[in-house]
């Protein structure tokens, strides 16, 4: 065994690495299956019309000329094309990786397989490698493993939606061997959707895609059929047992029959013999970490397999079954309690019975393992005689899920206890020798000291024959070896017998002192025997027995029985603790072949299976803070609805209505409520599930933020919803409801903290920031090419999971887009006017107020400084849009039209010098106007969107800053001093370049930069939004444009403004000003300079024109 596995054996290492390398691919394979982009399934019309000439299937292959030509010939496609592979680049070719490592993984294993024949192994053939125990069982597991990968693909990824992923990864790509990862994983057919029939002659024709040797099957399968390749007999002793212990080999042999289907179909004799060796009590088979099978229906399209099964499931074979376990249910749990009872299992009666008690934890197991896998609806939908062998087995073993419920939690309670004292005589077994060794040597020692005459004893006559007994017994005791345990066990019984018969013979009872030394040292003797007889057998046995690795995923049907179980006992999380680290025992399958080689991939395999118990566990024991969290929804009910403020002087004779005995009554026991829940997650104490160390305490807080941030997230959801024909009064009621819910929050957060042991405020504060930043990081992807996925998100975390809520169909992705756009609805330019002097937005029609700064004020109120500071973010990126659509409209369009630069060149020749009047003003302007008049409407949208949205960043920021200096006086004072400071520095630096600037690896600006904008030490009209490339003639198009609108505003003295003369043709002068003002600023300051010149050429030309006339 040790030979084949040697670190100089190159036959036995190279396969040990390919087995390692299989289950680490299967490992890879689970993980992606849940970062499958949603795009690729292609399930709503909208991702059908914006990807589907981009997403395809292997019919791209066929046509794969036509579609690259449809793109190339299509602006609109190719952006999109490249936007597509920007964002999925990364994924796409982690998929096609692992997709790769199943077909190089088959390469490697037939290349060794080539190699055996050729002799490259000295002394080593396939024959020779079946002969050796871990060589037949590193063989079996090679090929089971590759049939694995084949089933884990179909199962996990849609043979479409793999097709699309494996085409849009192998695009343009110079792998040479794509088209073999191809031809393996293209589509079979099979689908688990409900309804689904199963292909024709699958999986045998997916399995032979890649050609295996039939004598390489065939030989595998008889070792299977015909030896125990990893001696579990051994460990189920009972003959009825004996299908359990071969459980492991049974499903590789459901696998590896697929490559030789021919035995499946025609071979009586062999399937006759595998099913009453394999499956003579059982047909759900666990394929690989709780995946389940159902033979009846797997077999169903193969004669042999399915007559052979038919024994099996025989009404009288079934029932016997189903009554046998059914009873054992009961009776087991009851004899598991006796032992669970306090003080019941101590050192000594384990010690003495570690037979009875190995019997009986291996009763509660195959009991378990039965009746959890044959109660599954495995198969029910679509074969009938698997929905009736399941109502079999429910009926005649009247089962009940609260009975199994108990005998799982009460078996993995005494596996636990029985572990840790096992765990525990190992450690210091030696030492318990060694004392009982010495205090037998004492006691033998002081009786032959007593027998000599020369230590006084009561009515003891001296006897030579006894003293010299006794010391050479005392010798005897001495000689006995700890290292040479067999031969010391044979010598204490001898002892043992002798010390009987010399008490018996030499009427040594009459004396109750000699009797007690002979009984004392009988005991401590007895005892080194107990202590020899446990071996780390015991414990491997003990995880053999105990294995659990089958309920890997069907354990998730009894979470509900768990949360019932916890809500009505909290201290119930003590023996959950013993369930989950059963199911823990999962793990050692995917990773001992994994660990024996040392490979690099034992880390991420086992941080991942890891990964997914302790979400199982964090799930289980959410039900703690859901119960918290409705406990305190009744104590802030109660606090808020029901108790009176205490006054600050109270009259006597009101001591009694303010007192409110019965309500504080109920608020104390809710209270002791929550604090007894807390204590129940507790009792659990540190656990290590595989290699994640389970804080209890960090597992509540954890699981307090998870409850916090759903209900916080549903609030916001739920309360930022609006009406499209809403009025704006509604926006502030919305505010002010969400803001009471926040509130409520927030006091029972400030109630509960201490009662519970956490950081209340640290804890609202960062789960409120997390969400809001998370949400404005998902609004702010639809404006960027290269979006930031969910699982790339900082703000996301797989522990405490912020939930994502469909959009409601208004262009926006979550409430904090909601908002932004209800906000601009109400302010839009083309139905209110802005005044400055009052900061608020008017009617046009009504002349009513709208939005004023009373709405801002809320919103931080509601919000908080993160969510006004998200949503002024997120009017950033939509000015920067807007800015965007500018550059691409004026470059595109207008500055291709040679006719507009004629003109504009002709304009600008008349104009210069700007210092000089022009001759025929109310002329010249009027006419170049009127000749872009088609394009000035489409100009005006942007710029007066762009000068919307600025002055609600203006109204933002002035709110931020305000809060800033009432809230922090101190950080807004060191804010300013330092951003002048920066400033200063900066002025000086491009004065004198030899004085210090911040280089582009200083972060010094941008995170000072952040904290400007969080405290509204900013000005939005000067910021530059975009970077644009010089335009020619900028000031004088930007003039024009301005000229082309004056004719639609009027000066307004009572409001100290410009506003629209028509309200069929609005144009409010606030935006139109802020929008030019920001497109100016976009670029060099020059620009700028040169509009004024021109604006003022054009006044005093106007004026010079209207003096003359």
């Amino acid at each position: 065994m040790a030979d084949f596995l040697a670190e100089d054996n190159s036959c036995g290492q190279i396969l040990l690495k390919l087995v390692s390398r299989g289950n680490a691919i299967i490992a890879e394979l689970l993980r992606l299956s849940d970062y499958v982009p949603v795009v690729f399934k292609l399930e709503s019309k909208e991702d059908k019309e914006r990807y589907g000439d981009i997403i395809i299937d292997f019919s791209y292959f066929k046509t794969s000329e036509y579609v690259e030509k449809k793109i190339e010939n299509s602006p609109e496609l190719q952006d999109t094309d490249e936007a597509f592979r920007d964002n999925n680049l990364e994924i796409l070719t982690r998929f096609y990786l692992a997709f790769e490592s199943i077909h190089k993984y088959i390469t490697d294993l037939k290349s060794y397989l080539e190699d055996l024949d050729e002799g490259v192994f000295i002394q080593q053939t396939l024959e020779s490698i079946l002969l050796n125990i871990e060589g037949k069982q590193l063989m079996c597991e090679a090929l089971y493993l590759y049939g694995v990968m084949l089933l884990t693909v179909d199962w996990k990824f849609d043979g479409v939606v793999r097709e699309r992923l494996l085409v849009s990864a192998t695009k343009d790509a110079a792998e040479s061997n794509i088209d073999d990862v191809c031809k393996l994983l293209r589509s079979t057919g099979y689908s688990r959707a409900p309804g689904a029939k199963r292909p024709q002659k699958y999986p045998e024709e997916y399995f032979s895609r890649v050609r295996i040797p039939n004598q390489l099957s065939k030989m595998l399968i008889g070792r299977l059929r015909s030896d125990d390749i990893y001696n579990q007999i051994s460990s189920y002793p009972v003959p009825e047992h004996r299908s359990t212990a071969l459980a492991n080999q049974a499903r590789m042999l459901y696998v590896i029959l697929y490559f030789s289907p021919d035995i499946l179909h025609n071979e009586n004799a062999k399937m006759r013999e595998i099913v009453d060796k394999h499956f003579p009590d059982n047909w759900v088979v666990n394929v690989y970490m709780g995946h389940l099978i159902n033979l009846v229906e797997a077999w169903e399209p193969y004669k042999a397999a399915k007559t052979a099964l038919s024994n099996t499931i025989t009404q009288i074979n079934l029932r016997e079954l189903a009554v046998r376990f059914g009873k054992n249910v009961r009776s087991l749990d009851a004899s598991v309690l006796k032992f669970l009872k306090e003080g019941a299992l101590t050192e000594d009666y384990v010690l003495d019975s570690i037979p009875k008690l190995m019997h009986l934890i291996r009763e509660c197991n195959v009991t378990l393992r039965w009746m959890m896998l044959h109660i599954v609806d495995i198969g029910v939908d679509h074969v009938k005689k698997c929905r009736q062998l399941r109502e079999a087995v429910i009926v005649g073993s009247e089962f009940s899920p609260r009975f199994l419920f108990d005998l799982l939690i009460d078996t993995a309670q005494i596996e636990f206890v029985i572990k840790e004292m096992f765990k525990d005589l190992l450690s210091k077994k030696e030492k318990d020798w060694e004392v009982s060794k010495k205090e037998s040597f004492e006691r033998m020692e002081e009786l032959s000291e007593v027998f000599s005459g020369s230590k006084p004893l009561t009515r003891i006559e001296k006897n030579a024959s006894l003293q010299a007994w006794f010391t050479e017994m005392k010798n005897q005791i001495n000689l006995l070896s700890y290292d040479d345990s067999t031969s010391a066990g044979r010598k204490i019984v001898q002892l043992i017998q002798a010390l009987e018969e010399v008490q018996e013979f030499h009427q040594l009872e009459t004396n109750m002192q000699v009797k007690q030394f002979l009984a004392e040292t009988r005991n401590y003797l007895h005892k080194m025997l107990r202590i020899i007889n446990i071996k780390e057998e015991n414990l491997i046995n003990l995880d053999i027995i105990a294995d659990m690795s089958y309920a890997w995923e069907i354990i998730d049907n009894y979470t509900d029985l768990m949360q019932k179980g916890i809500r009505k006992d909290p201290s119930l999380v003590t023996k959950l603790r013993a369930t989950f680290l059963k199911a823990a025992s999962a793990l050692d399958l995917p990773l001992v072949r994994i660990g024996q080689c040392n490979s690099p991939d034992l880390r991420s395999v086992s941080q991942f299976y890891s990964a997914e118990l302790v979400s199982y566990v964090r799930n289980v024991l959410q039900i703690i803070p859901q119960t918290m969290f409705a406990l305190l929804g009744q104590i802030v009910k109660l606090q808020t609805n029901d108790l009176k403020p205490l006054p600050t002087r109270l009259d006597k004779d009101k001591l009694k209505e303010f007192a409110q005995l019965e309500h504080r009554h109920k608020v104390a026991k809710l209270t002791h409520s929550i604090s007894i829940y807390t204590e129940g997650i507790l009792l659990m104490k540190t656990t290590l599930v595989g290699i994640i160390k389970v804080d209890p305490k960090q597992l509540l807080e954890d699981g307090i933020r998870k409850e916090l941030v759903l209900r916080v997230a549903f609030a916001l959801h739920k309360g930022l919803m609006f009406n499209p024909k809403s009025k704006a009064n509604e926006l502030l009621h919305h505010l002010k409801h969400l803001q009471a819910i926040m509130d409520g929050f927030k006091r029972s957060f400030e109630y509960i903290q201490d009662y519970v042991n956490i950081y209340g405020l640290k804890i609202w504060q960062e789960e409120v920031t997390r969400i809001i930043n998370y949400n404005i990081e998902q609004e702010c992807n639809s404006f960027l090419r290269k979006k930031i996925e969910n699982w790339q998100s900082i703000y996301q975390s797989t522990a405490i999971p912020i939930p994502r809520y469909p959009p409601l169909g208004d262009g926006s992705i979550n409430f904090i887009g909601r908002l932004a756009r209800e906000i601009l609805r109400f302010t839009d330019y083309r139905t209110t006017s802005y005044i400055n002097q009052m900061n608020a937005w008017y009617d046009v029609k009504t002349k009513e107020e709208l939005i004023n700064i009373k709405l801002f004020s809320q919103l931080q109120v509601s919000l908080g400084t993160c969510g006004l500071t998200g949503l002024d973010r997120l009017l950033c990126f939509m000015i920067v849009k807007e800015l965007q659509n500018f550059q691409v409209f004026h470059v595109r369009r207008t500055m291709n039209d040679k006719l507009f630069h004629s003109m504009l060149n002709s304009l600008n020749q008349q104009l210069q010098p700007t210092t000089k009047l022009v001759s025929n003003a109310s002329k010249i302007y009027p006419i170049f106007v009127s000749k872009m008049e088609k394009k000035w409407p489409l100009y005006a949208a942007i710029i007066l969107k762009v000068g919307q949205m600025q002055l609600i960043r203006c109204q933002i920021l002035r709110e931020l800053n305000f809060t800033c200096k009432f809230d922090s006086k101190m950080l807004s004072g060191c804010l300013e001093t330092f951003n002048k400071a920066i400033l200063l520095d900066i002025q000086k630096h491009y004065a004198d370049p030899n004085l210090p600037y911040p280089g582009e690896d200083n972060p010094l600006l941008f995170e000072l930069t952040t904290y400007l904008e969080a405290a509204g030490i900013a000005d939005p009209l000067k910021k530059i939004y975009v970077t644009m490339r010089n335009i020619p003639n900028l000031p004088l198009f930007a003039f024009t444009f301005v000229l082309s609108q004056l004719p639609k505003l009027n000066f307004v003295k009572s409001a100290g403004g410009l506003f629209s003369k028509k309200l069929n043709d609005p144009c409010d002068g606030a935006p139109f000003v802020a929008g030019i003002v920001t497109l100016l600023q976009q670029f060099h300051v020059k620009n700028s300079d040169i509009f004024l010149h021109y604006i003022a050429q054009y006044l005093r030309s106007i004026m010079d024109s209207t003096i003359s006339t």
